[in-house]
């Protein structure tokens, strides 16, 4: 069901519904699909919209991490916890305070691209 839902979804690329969830939810579906460069741009384009959104941020995150660009993915967890913390979504922050751990443990070991 990925590629028709993303079909769909692309249709309305660049019209009045282009919004942050539009692109959140192309960045969610190419995720799925295995896609992780598109899933990125489609979510830097949803957080460029909406900063505020730390679903976006978090999902950024992963993307990056899955496309092996894992100094990004740090940095988007890192500004996707700020945003979290300053809007109060704890369980948002402590995850993505997980991975971002995660990855810095990486990256200090000498793995990880950038």
């Amino acid at each position: 069901m990925t590629a028709p839902l993303i079909a769909n979804l692309e249709r309305l690329l660049g019209g009045p519904r282009d919004t942050a969830l539009l692109r959140f939810s192309l960045g969610t579906e190419y995720l799925k699909a295995g896609d992780a460069a598109r899933a990125a741009a489609h979510l830097r384009a949803a957080v460029m919209k909406d900063p505020d959104y730390s679903a976006a941020w978090k999902l950024l995150g992963r993307a990056l991490a899955e496309g092996g660009s894992q100094r990004d993915a740090l940095d988007a967890y890192r500004a996707g916890i700020a945003v979290a913390e300053r809007r109060g979504d704890k369980q948002a922050a402590k995850e993505m305070a997980v991975f971002a751990a995660r990855l810095a443990k990486a990256l200090a070991g000498g793995g990880g691209g950038g």
